[in-house]
Formats: C-alpha cells, sequence, structure tokens
C-alpha cells in the first residue's frame, strides 16, 4: 500500500516510516525540518531511510502542514490508501510562549489533512493525539472513557480540537479516523527537548538539571519500539459505523461514526525520581539536581488505562524503563560520541 507519514523527520514519525518500508510498503514522508529542535538530528534521522529513499520505497516531501494547495496537491497526486500524522508543534511549556505556532500546525495542519483524506477517499487517518488532553483529571488510570474537558495547557486543547475534528469528519464523510493518545515517548533518536535528553545532556556535561515539583511527578514513560508496534497494529483495524452506539450511554473512546480514540502507553506509571536513577545508573554520573516548584501547564500524574488497545490489539508494551533508558544511553554516546 501507499501510506502518507508526516512528522517523517520526528522522532516517531521516521521509525514509522521505517518499519513500513520494511514490510515492502510505499511512503511517502512529510515534515517541514523547522528549528524547534536541533535540525540536524532531523536529517540524521531522515538518513536511516536512505536505502528506502534509493530504491525508491521512501520519498520525502518538504512542506509545512498549514500549505493549503501544497497539501491538497500532494494528496490528488499521490491517492494514498492510509494517512499515519504524527506532524504536530510538540511541547507544553512551548505552547505558553508561542501560541500561534500551534494554532498554524496543530489546528489548520490538522484540517488539511481531513480535507485531504476526505476528498482522496483515504482509507484509514490514525492520527497523534496526547495523554495531556486528560488536563486536570484526577481519576487514574487515565480512561478513554474520561472526560477530557478541562485541558491544561495550548497544546493539549489542541489535540483535544483534533479529536473533535476528527469525530467531525468521520460522522460527515466516512471517514474512518483512529487517534492515539501517547504518554511520554522516550528512546533512541529521541527529542532534545523532553526531559531524559536534557537531563543526559547536562549530566555528561557536569550540569544541574531542573527537577519540577521537587521530583514528585509520576509518568507513564513508553518506549519508541512499543509505540511503533503500537501504530502498526492499529493502523490495520479501521474503525466502522455502529448503529447500536448511543452519545447518552456509549463510551467516548467511539462513536456511531467510524472513529476510535486508543490510550497508548506503557500503563506502569514510574516516579520521576526513579527514573533519574535509572539515568544515572546507565550514566554511571550521579545527577546534580536543582529542585523546582511545579511548572505552568504541567500535570502531577500521567497513567495509561490500555485494556482496550490490548483486545483491539493483542498487544502489550514490553520494554521496561531501566532497559529503556540504557537502550537510550548507548545511543547517545554513539551519535554524539561521547566516551
Amino acid at each position: 500500500m501507499k501510506y502518507l507519514v508526516t512528522g517523517a523527520a520526528g522522532f516517531i514519525g521516521h521509525f514509522v516510516a521505517q518499519r513500513l518500508c520494511e514490510k515492502g510498503h510505499f511512503v511517502v514522508g512529510l515534515d517541514n525540518l523547522n528549528d524547534y529542535y536541533d535540525v540536524s538530528l532531523k536529517h540524521a534521522r531522515l538518513s536511516n531511510l536512505k536505502n528506502f529513499t534509493d530504491s525508491g520505497q521512501f520519498t520525502f516531501c518538504e512542506m509545512s502542514l498549514e500549505n493549503r494547495e501544497g497539501v491538497a496537491e500532494l494528496f490528488a497526486n499521490e491517492k494514498f490508501d492510509r494517512v499515519i500524522h504524527l506532524a504536530a508543534q510538540a511541547g507544553v511549556r512551548y505552547s505558553i510562549d508561542n501560541p500561534m505556532a500551534y494554532a498554524d500546525s496543530n489546528l489548520i495542519g490538522h484540517l488539511t489533512i481531513l480535507e485531504g483524506c476526505r476528498h482522496n477517499k483515504v482509507e484509514h487517518l490514525v492520527y497523534a493525539s496526547s495523554s495531556s488532553v486528560y488536563g486536570l483529571n484526577n481519576n487514574v488510570p487515565f480512561s478513554t472513557s474520561d472526560s477530557v474537558d478541562h485541558p491544561v495547557s495550548l497544546y493539549a486543547a489542541t489535540k483535544k480540537s483534533n479529536e473533535l475534528m476528527s469525530h467531525t469528519y468521520s460522522h460527515l464523510y466516512d471517514l474512518p479516523t483512529t487517534g492515539l493518545r501517547f504518554f511520554t515517548v522516550y528512546g533512541p533518536w529521541g527529542r532534545p527537548d523532553m526531559a531524559l535528553f536534557k537531563f543526559t545532556k547536562k549530566i555528561l556535561n557536569g550540569e544541574s538539571i531542573d527537577v519540577y515539583n521537587h521530583g514528585d511527578m509520576r509518568r507513564d514513560f513508553t518506549y519508541i519500539d512499543d509505540i511503533v508496534e503500537g501504530i502498526l497494529r492499529v493502523q490495520d483495524i479501521i474503525p466502522s459505523r455502529s448503529n447500536e452506539w448511543k452519545v447518552e450511554t456509549g463510551s467516548a473512546a467511539m462513536s456511531s461514526a467510524p472513529y476510535k480514540v486508543f490510550n497508548i502507553g506503557n500503563g506502569n506509571p514510574v516516579k520521576l525520581t526513579e527514573f533519574i536513577a535509572s539515568l544515572e545508573s546507565s550514566l554511571g554520573v550521579q545527577a546534580k539536581k536543582n529542585l523546582l516548584p511545579m511548572q505552568p501547564g504541567d500535570v502531577y500524574q500521567t497513567y495509561a488505562e490500555v485494556e482496550d488497545l490490548f483486545k483491539a490489539t493483542d498487544f502489550r508494551p514490553q520494554i521496561s524503563v531501566s532497559d529503556g533508558v540504557e537502550k537510550f544511553v548507548e545511543w547517545y554516546k554513539k551519535f554524539y560520541k561521547v566516551r
């Protein structure tokens, strides 16, 4: 089949593109290569796809999602069978200082993808949502049946909006859509703005790391290989209409429309101090910690209820935090030539 993978130079996107190519599919990867973080890392990820580029299985398109005419032309020319939409302006904290970037990429950009899928009869759109949509919800584990009406960052609000927009297109145009609420993805080739990457760099440089809420936070850290496996399994499970579903009694994770939402996480939250201890062990270095209060837009805990995902895909995440952190450190030292 032919796939569009947006965010193909990103952390998750380049792994998804690689796995699809390995399975024999054809992939067009779209990314705008913006400078939110080190662009050379994005180019390095794309270089991992060189063999598939040379064979014609992978084609890269540098373009922003909000380029309405360009995205529409891409869809019309390529006639994708399925779309895996992972591109977005990421980051909770960045959204506080740069809100317009999120409107452009996450709202207008998501709409251009929906329009492309609608007008070109794409059989399934899988898109990235986020655990941040749970906001002020204190029920744990976070279930897709819980309310997500109280986000605490603009980033989270845009992801909630993506789910609402997708449902509308599923309802109006019979477009099958599946949203995936990712829970703290980490691992080799990860994003430099994420805690693991920042902590590793600072610890190795002998600098202090900022530990918010004095380390009293829990995150459902999910290793990249588990995330990618989940995505690939979900994209084969195409939602269909359900005449039995009613808004008054049905789960918020589905609809009478061909629409579905899953959590995709490890299902085993880890305290931030334990996560840092695993990193210290892998590096063989004790971290200098700068203990700080909670940041605006942050939440105390994320914890994924993943039974629906398991029932649908017969897959549970496999990689423990200690093993995942060690794999990241091995990659980091090799990539940045750290002895």
